[in-house]
This record gives C-alpha cells, sequence and structure tokens, in this order.
C-alpha cells in the first residue's frame, strides 16, 4: 500500500465520508474519545488553553508537525480569543468546546503516544487536530471569512 493509502487509513482530510475512519481500531477509539470528550469542555478548558498559547504554539513549530495543522491551531487559537474577548460571536458552544479540547489535547505532553518519541510522538496529536478540524470546518471557514471582512489580521 502506498505511503497516501496508509495516511489515508488515518486521516480524512475535508471530512470526506468514504468509510476510512471506520476500518482501523485506533480510528475508532480516537472518535469515541473525542465525542465522549468534548461534552465536557468548559469556560475554564477554554481558558487553560489560552493561557498556554505559546507553549501550544511551541509544539506547533516543532519540526516534527506537519505545516497545515499548526495554521489551523493558530486559527483555532485566534477565533478562542475573538470569542473570549466579544469579538468574535457567530460560534456555537460544540466548535469553541471542539477546539478548546483539540488544544488542550496537543498541549498535554503525555497523551496516547507521548510527544517526547521520536518519529511517532505527534502522530496522535496530528488525528485528533483531524478529526476536530473536520468537526468544525465550517466555522472554521466562516470565522476566517468573518476576519477578512472585517480587515483584521490573520
Amino acid at each position: 500500500m502506498s505511503f497516501k493509502g496508509i495516511l489515508s487509513r488515518y486521516f480524512n482530510p475535508g471530512n470526506r465520508d468514504d468509510g476510512a475512519m471506520d476500518h482501523h481500531t485506533m480510528d475508532r477509539s480516537t472518535k469515541s474519545y473525542m465525542e465522549e470528550e468534548v461534552i465536557k469542555i468548559k469556560d475554564e478548558d477554554v481558558e487553560v488553553v489560552l493561557d498556554n498559547e505559546e507553549a501550544i504554539n511551541k509544539k506547533f513549530s516543532g519540526e516534527n508537525t506537519l505545516a497545515k495543522y499548526a495554521e489551523l491551531g493558530k486559527i483555532m487559537i485566534l477565533m478562542l480569543k475573538d470569542v473570549k474577548n466579544r469579538v468574535y460571536k457567530e460560534v456555537p458552544w460544540f466548535t469553541i468546546a471542539t477546539a478548546a479540547l483539540a488544544l488542550l489535547y496537543v498541549l498535554n505532553p503525555f497523551d496516547l503516544i507521548p510527544d517526547f518519541i521520536p518519529g511517532i510522538g505527534y502522530i496522535d496529536d496530528v488525528a485528533i487536530l483531524g478529526i476536530s478540524i473536520g468537526w468544525i470546518q465550517t466555522d472554521l471557514h466562516k470565522y476566517l471569512d468573518w476576519k477578512i471582512n472585517e480587515g483584521k489580521d490573520i
């Protein structure tokens, strides 16, 4: 199987419903974990994300991460800041909770696959970000459109 084929079993860009996520046990357990945990997110969790923005950005800037996910993570932080500051109000709580959960997961160095393991430590972080982005992609696009229409820097 090609590298792209292997990756497509773990990542589902654009939230395509091609069944790829359902063929692998890790994917099901990761998605189940996300579904169980996202409903537990509270305002305090969003505060933890915002208070740790620098640490999260540092993890994104590491050589082992994918640039696409780093940029999307930064956009999620910007959106959370604008929501907290009541500058941007057009976002459902599910989107806020999903972004906060994904970023808290990235922040945690001792997650499913500890980040300090060379080569594979960020696989679970990218999987969580990928699932999260798939869930909130439309709201992220709306947020970016709003930023552009307001003439604000991204």
